[in-house]
């Protein structure tokens, strides 16, 4: 690297600083262009909700996405879709005519009991790498902070690689409040009981990304990011935009601090 003094930034195959970028009905055309640019800052696409429903050629750009060795999965509003008809069994046929190796259990959208959720996580599992996501996609229920960790520790343990804390692709739900700023008491109890590294948290504006990266440092893991924002994020992971400018320099730099 020409430049001295930038965190260390974990390589694919990453374990942790994962990036999930949000597919909300990109054309293969689109998605071979964001390959291009950045698939090597990209280790998750999120065929957004149920859009691999209506979306036209989904076979190329899921091909796409896989020769450019990112991992691509269906939104976990499409699994919801399946279990509230009663077609479990459909759904994991759809997941396997299009051979991905990873599925998202979630239940932002339905009441589903929880202990009968883990027991999906740990069906899949077993074929599968499983992201189960935690909360809720309606502004009006609030998760109280320890029936969080509780659901983030049983999921992990029925066998979800990582948890994703909820925010949907506005960031106005889940571990953030209306505004889009985050519940910090909510985030406070989740690292002291909880290793981030297990933790995907869903963060789609800007000032949610800083958040997460000063709170949590370079390699934290986020999720939701538009395909227009993956290189604008990776430069506040490095310390290499205003916001994070100072965050990784060491002391001696101070002096350049604008006061």
């Amino acid at each position: 690297m020409i430049l001295k003094h930038l965190p260390e930034r974990t390589k694919k195959i990453r374990k942790t600083g994962i990036t999930m970028v949000m597919d909300k009905g990109l054309s293969p055309i689109e998605a071979e262009s964001l390959m291009q640019s950045s698939s090597s800052l990209i280790d998750f696409v999120k065929l957004g909700f149920g859009t691999s429903i209506v979306t036209q050629n989904l076979e190329r750009k899921i091909q796409i996405y896989k020769e450019a060795g990112v991992k691509v999965y269906f939104g976990g509003t499409l699994f919801e879709a399946f279990i509230v008809r009663k077609q479990f069994s459909d759904y994991i046929k759809w997941v396997k005519k299009f051979k991905i190796d990873t599925v998202e259990v979630s239940d932002g959208s339905i009441a589903l009991d929880h202990e009968k959720k883990c027991e999906y996580i740990n069906i899949l599992a077993k074929d599968y790498l499983v992201l189960s996501e935690v909360g809720s996609k309606d502004e009006t229920i609030i998760v109280r902070p320890n029936l969080w960790v509780k659901e983030m520790k049983e999921e992990l343990e029925a066998g979800s690689s990582y948890v994703i804390g909820e925010a949907r692709e506005a960031g106005n739900v889940g571990i953030y409040n209306k505004s889009g700023n985050a519940r910090v008491s909510l985030i406070e109890k989740i690292k002291k009981e909880l290793s981030p590294d297990k933790i995907i948290f869903e963060a789609p504006q800007k000032n949610q990304q800083i958040f997460f990266i000063k709170e949590f440092g370079t390699n934290v893991n986020l999720g939701n990011i538009s395909n227009h924002d993956v290189i604008a994020l990776e430069t506040l992971r490095l310390g290499l935009r205003g916001d994070t400018f100072f965050d990784f320099l060491p002391e001696e730099f101070e002096e350049y601090k604008p006061k």
